[in-house]
């Protein structure tokens, strides 16, 4: 997983989705797993 300042690349990919949890916004895709990052 990459902490990134900005997750708006990978949230555009198809099948992201944006996740907030304990006040992070993640970003995690069940088609290809290996598109996880967090922010904050």
């Amino acid at each position: 997983m990459k902490v990134r300042s900005s997750i708006r690349s990978l949230a555009r990919q198809p099948g992201s989705k944006v996740v907030r949890r304990r006040g992070r916004v993640y970003v995690i895709n069940k088609q290809n797993p290996r598109l996880k990052a967090r922010q904050g």
